[in-house]
């Protein structure tokens, strides 16, 4: 199905862009400046969060590093499809937290025409493939990779190392929580537990 260009009249292809990684390494960063970029272009532009983070605003994208651009939080995946309206590219942000609908509502909405520009984890504390994003990894059409610094040793990280004892999967925090690690430091920490 394809969406109808208001600029142009002409048929468009959609399609899917993941940003990935472990925490702290600039996946909010590098989706703000795609999304600003777009808005530069003078693309419509709407961007989407799970309610649960509000670590740092309830209607604000906001990387670690504090840029920000409004966004919508939503309950659920399928609230995205409601509100993705008159637009050209969707963002979404820590999909990681959404349902595993959030798979097929990002290929509609790729199937519509639109750019979908998708943020989140792809490993939990463990080290283990984190909800939605796998599928999300292999129905996309671009992968971005993104790492952060190990507080170890320095090399590079893609491993979020979950620093309090909690055992849940989900637990939104911040520095005080989690700590990025490379391969060799996260087993090195993760065996002694």
């Amino acid at each position: 199905m394809f969406l109808e260009n208001s600029k142009n009249n002409s048929l468009r292809s959609g399609w899917i862009e993941l940003i990935v990684g472990s925490m702290f390494s600039g996946k909010t960063e590098e989706l703000i400046r795609r999304l600003k970029r777009a808005t530069i272009a003078k693309q419509r532009v709407e961007i989407f969060k799970p309610n649960i983070d509000n670590r740092y605003s309830e209607n604000e994208v906001v990387s670690h590093d504090a840029n920000a651009i409004l966004s919508t939080p939503v309950e659920s995946s399928g609230n995205i499809l409601l509100l993705a309206n008159n637009v050209d590219v969707i963002g979404i942000d820590e999909a990681q937290f959404f349902d595993m609908n959030i798979v097929e509502v990002c290929n509609e909405l790729a199937g519509q025409g639109l750019r979908v520009i998708v943020a989140g984890l792809d490993m939990d504390f463990r080290g283990k493939p984190f909800g939605p994003i796998p599928a999300l990894m292999a129905t996309a059409e671009y992968i971005t990779k993104v790492h952060a610094i190990c507080m170890n040793c320095g090399d590079l990280a893609h491993y979020s190392h979950r620093l309090s004892p909690a055992d849940k999967q989900i637990l939104i925090g911040e520095k005080d929580n989690y700590e990025p690690l490379c391969r060799k430091c996260f087993h090195e920490v993760t065996r002694k537990k």
